[in-house]
C-alpha cells in the first residue's frame, strides 16, 4: 500500500475516533443537564425511549472505538490492509468502505457463508 494511502486512512480513522469521542461527551453533557419535568407520561416515555436509543448507538460506537484503535495500530505496525486470514492485500476500495476491516472480500464472504451454514 502506498504511503499516501496509509496517511489517508490514518487521517480518516483519527477523524472517526474523534467524532465518536465528541458525540460521547455531548451525550454525557446532555444527559446530565437534562432536568426537564414532563407533565404528560407519554412525553416522558418518548424521552426515555429516545434516551435508550442514543445509549444503544453510543454503545455500538464504543465497540467501534476498539476497532479503530486496532486499525491505527496496524498502520503503525505496517500490517494495515493485509487480510489476517489469507495474507493477501485488502483492496483500497474495501478499506475506504470499511477502514477497520481485517479481512479481504473473499475471506469475509467465506466467513459469512460459514456463519449462514452454521446458523449463527
Amino acid at each position: 500500500m502506498e504511503l499516501h494511502d496509509l496517511e489517508y486512512f490514518r487521517e480518516s480513522l483519527t477523524k472517526m475516533l474523534n467524532d465518536i469521542l465528541r458525540k460521547g461527551e455531548d451525550t454525557i453533557a446532555d444527559m446530565t443537564d437534562d432536568s426537564e419535568v414532563y407533565a404528560d407520561p407519554a412525553d416522558r416515555a418518548t424521552a426515555e425511549s429516545d434516551r435508550a436509543f442514543v445509549l444503544r448507538l453510543r454503545d455500538r460506537e464504543r465497540k467501534l472505538i476498539k476497532k479503530i484503535q486496532d486499525a491505527l495500530q496496524r498502520i503503525d505496525d505496517g500490517e494495515f490492509g493485509v487480510c489476517v486470514d489469507c495474507g493477501e492485500e485488502i483492496s483500497v476500495a474495501r478499506l475506504k468502505a470499511r477502514p477497520v476491516t481485517q479481512l479481504c472480500i473473499n475471506c469475509k464472504s467465506k466467513q459469512e457463508e460459514d456463519e449462514r451454514v452454521r446458523g449463527d
